[in-house]
């Protein structure tokens, strides 16, 4: 009985809890300004946009608003991706600290 009530409570407590899901959009379909109020209002998404390199191939990445939304190990490294009207909008991804190459980092 007392297994039951507790994977009862289990259950429960997983069913309660809001999921941890990441949003994706389109970068193209943001002008830099709102890409980037985007990336701050829900501190990491994923944004799909083009290749420069190779035609028709689309990549994917997971964009943050600062160094907090990086796992431990991790800093924020500023990068440049196209949107709306802006070939090279700056936007934060999450690199290694065994990268450090001297970038710009986020320090609040």
């Amino acid at each position: 009985m007392k297994k039951i009530v507790l994977l009862g409570l289990v259950v429960a407590s997983t069913a309660a809890t809001p999921a941890l899901a990441i949003n994706r959009y389109n970068a193209l379909s943001y002008t830099c300004p709102q890409a980037q109020a985007l990336i701050l209002r829900e501190r990491a998404v994923i944004l799909r946009y083009p290749a420069e390199r190779v035609r028709n191939m689309t990549l994917y990445d997971r964009f943050v608003a600062d160094r907090d939304a990086c796992d431990i190990g991790f800093y924020a490294y500023r990068t440049y991706i196209p949107t709306k009207g802006d070939q090279s909008c700056p936007v934060y991804i999450c690199r290694p600290s065994s990268d450090f190459d001297h970038h710009r980092i986020i320090i609040p």
